[in-house]
């Protein structure tokens, strides 16, 4: 009897669902670029407070620089600072910032398939409440999507990942830029 009941105890308080590591680092790649954008002061006396604000902790670590293709577009490259994100041993995302444009852009790759990770964030109640749904497209095998910040609707981001799992591990799995039209 006292098994039965210590089965149900544990199976009542372990959540329903838990989060991967991919999708934790995917989600702290969101939550870096939302900060970095519309709140200056997380990082204007020191990478600390932006790292704190971002809830990564050691899986996320500034670097020198990435390589060419985790690069935002041209007129995107302008004081850019990168940020590391090593969700698994050999996978994760990249995060470039800017101090001088208000903008950020985050690639994911390696030798996990990101696609479902990626899905299972953009469907979630917690990205849904931040961000509102402006547009999709599908193209070569690729969904890009665009969303407007809730709280900001000048903050815009296109997220572009595969359509399916296990399409793009030869290469970068997800790129996304957010930019905030200042008038």
């Amino acid at each position: 009897m006292r098994f039965v009941i210590l089965s149900l105890a544990l199976a009542f308080a372990a959540p329903a669902y838990a989060e991967s590591d991919l999708e934790r680092g995917f989600s702290g790649a969101l939550k870096g670029c939302e900060t970095w954008v519309l709140d200056p002061a997380s990082w204007a006396s020191g990478p600390e407070p932006f790292i704190k604000a971002v809830g990564l902790g050691a899986k996320m670590g500034l670097v020198e620089s990435v390589e060419a293709v985790n690069l935002p577009p041209t007129q995107l490259r302008q004081a850019n600072h990168f940020w590391r994100i090593n969700s698994t041993e050999g996978a994760g995302y990249i995060l470039v910032v800017s101090d001088q444009l208000p903008m950020c852009h985050i690639t994911g790759g390696g030798n996990a398939d990101l696609q479902p990770a990626i899905e299972a964030v953009l469907a979630s109640p917690a990205f849904r409440s931040r961000w509102e749904q402006q547009s999709n497209s599908i193209k070569d095998g690729m969904a890009s999507t665009t969303f407007r910040n809730r709280e900001e609707p000048a903050m815009t981001i296109q997220i572009s990942r595969a359509v399916k799992p296990k399409q793009r591990l030869d290469r970068v799995q997800l790129i996304a830029t957010a930019t905030f039209k200042t008038k």
